[in-house]
């Protein structure tokens, strides 16, 4: 197995490793990238440097990668506003094609020789702990891992990344929810390589902490929680990394409890079956409308759809949104009597769909609804004089409980997804404006339709994988 899986990892090397002209070509472009940076700031009324931060930075970025992220350092006592009005300045002055974005405040993004670069102000703090806003701390990231990362390490940590991104859990955004770089790079320097890295993931015993710098007393798992009791823990995660350079700070923090689970997953099928195939990311292909009929009619199941616009979000604001109104839906659907087997989000740049498999989609005209009992006089007397004469049926005494069989308001999923009642339940702010505006409720066969648009998601759907 040894041999097998050293194979498998030299081939991912090679494909992976920046070669020579790659490599120049970052350095000429950052080296220009620089002095216009620096010939910007000699135009502003403030001292100001620049660091180029990220994985170009510490030689850890995968072959191919574009993204070349420089910080402009402002000095702690300028206002926000003017951190935000120089560095915008400056970034359009060097990259005159760019567009502005939005992290906790603006900065300019834009394409310089073939590179994507983020040009992004921050505040020239003493450390980590004196921040005042987030990308404050990533100056000091870049410092601590380029004095510790050596070519040998970075080579893991780029093997890394790839396995990370064929299994799907490479990123921080709050799509992901995954394993960003930096929280990457420390794992690699943790285990000394991929190999035990992955050797050891496969058995962890989430939740599993490092501490890096000895802040906190190291813990592999926390006993008390495996034993369900209470803990000391600083951090409620499923993987803490205590960021070296602020002690304060889970790296982690942003990993799912299915993000973990999957690295464990693939770690393990990683170990006892290496291949090239677990580095590689694959998506399946698309089914049609046909496909889809047929896929749930086996399942006899019924799914429903809610469908609408796609705000005009960022990502990191709309996937916490969509996972908020998923909730909410799915919530109403089971408190309605609709079993709901399943559900997921899906959204491109138009258009989003709430989807919720329901192993009930149709209940009965009337519904039991159970009162006090007898003995209990007051409630009793209440209950049976607001029902009498307005019920179905009853009330009756089923034991010493009055019953009654009322009326169901809602007897189809549909019918209730079209009612105010979908606005009576926890939904996304701006997605829930969007839903005031317009919304489509597809059920059954006429949920097929959306293969047209999202069929490969469907797809993934219909034939899920860890």
């Amino acid at each position: 197995m040894s041999d097998e899986f050293d194979a498998v990892v030299s081939t991912v090397r090679e494909r992976v490793e920046p070669d020579r002209e790659e490599r120049r070509r970052l350095r000429d472009a950052v080296a220009e990238l620089t002095d216009r940076i620096e010939a910007a700031i000699e135009e502003l009324p403030v001292e100001a440097d620049v660091i180029q931060v990220g994985s170009t930075a510490r030689g850890t970025w995968i072959a191919g990668d574009r993204d070349v992220d420089l910080f402009v350092r402002f000095p702690p006592d300028l206002p926000r506003e003017q951190l935000e009005e120089y560095g915008l300045q400056v970034g359009h002055e060097v990259l005159p094609g760019g567009r502005e974005e939005y992290a906790e405040h603006p900065y300019v993004v834009g394409e310089f020789a073939g590179f994507d670069v983020d040009l992004v102000p921050c505040y020239d703090v003493s450390g980590a702990t004196a921040i005042q806003s987030a990308v404050d701390r990533t100056p000091f990231h870049t410092e601590y891992l380029t004095e510790r990362l050596d070519a040998d390490l970075a080579s893991e940590v780029r093997v890394c990344k790839q396995f990370l991104t064929g299994i799907g859990v490479y990123g921080s955004d709050l799509r992901t929810r995954g394993f960003s770089g930096y929280l990457t790079e420390l794992l690699i320097l943790e285990y000394g390589g991929f190999r035990s890295f992955v050797e050891t993931a496969a058995n962890w015993l989430p939740p599993v902490e490092f501490d890096p710098e000895g802040h906190r007393e190291r813990e592999t798992a926390s006993p008390s929680r495996e034993r369900g009791g209470a803990s000391d823990r600083p951090f409620d995660d499923p993987l803490v990394v205590i960021d070296p350079t602020d002690p304060e700070r889970n790296v982690a923090a942003v990993c799912s409890e299915e993000s973990v689970a999957r690295l464990q997953h693939y770690a393990r099928e990683l170990v006892a079956d290496p291949r090239v195939e677990l580095f590689e990311q694959s998506e399946p292909e698309p089914v049609d409308p046909d496909t889809v009929l047929d896929a749930f009619e086996r399942r006899g199941t019924t799914p429903a759809t809610v469908g609408f616009e796609t705000p005009d979000l960022v990502e990191d604001d709309l996937y916490p949104q969509l996972e908020k109104t998923r909730g909410g839906i799915v919530g109403l659907l089971e408190r309605h009597g609709f079993d709901i087997l399943r559900s997921t989000t899906i959204a491109d740049e138009d258009r989003a769909v709430v989807l919720a498999e329901l192993a009930v989609a149709e209940r009965p005209a009337i519904q039991r609804h159970e009162g006090p009992p007898v003995h209990v006089r007051e409630h009793a007397e209440s209950f049976f004089e607001r029902y009498d004469g307005t019920a179905a049926a009853g009330p009756f005494l089923d034991g010493d409980r009055y019953v009654v069989e009322r009326e169901r308001q809602f007897r189809t999923a549909a019918a209730l997804l079209e009612s105010d009642e979908l606005f009576d339940v926890g939904l996304g702010t701006t997605i829930e404006r969007q839903l005031r505006e317009s919304y489509t409720v597809r059920v059954g066969s006429d949920v097929a339709v959306l293969a047209e648009r999202f069929g490969t998601e469907l797809a993934q759907y219909l034939d899920p994988a860890p």
